[in-house]
């Protein structure tokens, strides 16, 4: 009688857990927002572009071939010096220089370096106080929220570049001619702030009105979770799509804001120039010649612009429930 032959069993092992990493990954790859992505090729060039602006902005310091903000780097020799391709080019200047010497192209990169830092922390700042406002008015209503909205009701009766012209006004009506760059950089910051903070406001007051309401909150508020916790960690995270597609159209926004002023010569001084600055400067060379200097600035700051607000465009659209 021969042995039974026995089934070779075969273990069963558990499952593996997924790393954090990689799933958070592939939920990103499979989403609706990044499959949306994919079918709009304008919003993928726009976000190329957008990211390349961003890492010139970062890397000007290893890009440029000299650091425009340094006097001891410009030589006034190398005035005006056309574009490297036309018959007067001189290398290494490739777009040129301006009346003092300054390389176009280095000019640009550090330039958008500061429109960018600019922008950016105006979003920061015009969300952060926004938002706190609008979550203010909508969580506790009554008197609170309408003295908030009846102030923002009047901030939108004036334009936004005459609040930050009125706020820097005020600024160096107080300090005069003692501000240096830096101190004008945080004006100009605070001044975008406070013009586009309405926006914040008024969404995230709508969305808390409708949020309060829902069971969730009411949970919270009967274990005793204080006001200031149920605000910041239940109904915030519940309006950050509208918050998302605000403060990217705001960044375009902040931008122009900033090269207006600057323009307008309100703005960053001539010895740090933003990319409004290096156009002011430029516009004054214009009808003698000597395009570039404001040509390659104001396509610059255009293309920037329009990459943004089309990001801005698609994100509006992908986020929207009633477009999916």
């Amino acid at each position: 009688m021969s042995d039974a032959v026995v089934p070779h069993k075969t273990e069963v092992s558990a499952p593996r857990a997924r790393s954090s990493s990689g799933g958070w990954f592939k939920r990103a790859i499979e989403s609706d927002l990044f499959y949306s992505f994919r079918r709009s090729r304008l919003t993928m060039v726009a976000a190329v572009v957008t990211a390349l602006f961003f890492l010139l902005a970062i890397l000007a310091s290893l890009v440029a071939v000299q650091n425009p903000f340094d006097p001891a780097q410009l030589q006034l020799m190398n005035s005006r010096i056309p574009p490297l391709w036309t018959a007067d080019g001189q290398s290494p200047f490739l777009l040129g220089t301006d009346e003092q010497g300054r390389d176009v192209l280095s000019a640009i990169l550090y330039g958008m370096r500061i429109s960018l830092v600019v922008g950016v922390l105006g979003v920061v700042f015009s969300g952060a106080l926004g938002i706190m406002l609008g979550l203010i008015a909508g969580y506790f209503g009554g008197a609170v929220d309408s003295l908030i909205m009846r102030i923002a009701d009047v901030q939108l009766t004036f334009p936004a570049i005459l609040i930050a012209l009125l706020v820097n006004g005020v600024v160096k009506s107080v300090f005069g001619n003692r501000l240096d760059a830096m101190s004008m950089l945080a004006v100009l910051v605070v001044a975008i702030g406070l013009s586009f903070w309405v926006q914040y406001a008024r969404t995230v007051r709508g969305s808390v009105l409708v949020e309060k309401n829902k069971d969730y909150v009411a949970a919270a508020q009967l274990i005793g979770l204080p006001a200031p916790v149920i605000m910041l960690r239940h109904v915030l995270p519940n309006t950050t799509g509208p918050i998302l597609v605000i403060a990217t159209i705001n960044l375009a926004l902040a931008i122009i804001t900033e090269a207006t002023l600057s323009f307008l010569g309100s703005g960053m001084p001539d010895t740090m120039p933003s990319l409004g600055t290096l156009i002011r400067i430029g516009n004054n060379y214009l009808f003698s010649g000597e395009w570039w200097i404001v040509a390659f600035p104001g396509i610059a700051l255009a293309a920037l612009i329009l990459s943004i607000n089309l990001l801005g465009d698609w994100l509006r659209d992908a986020l929207n429930p009633k477009l999916r």
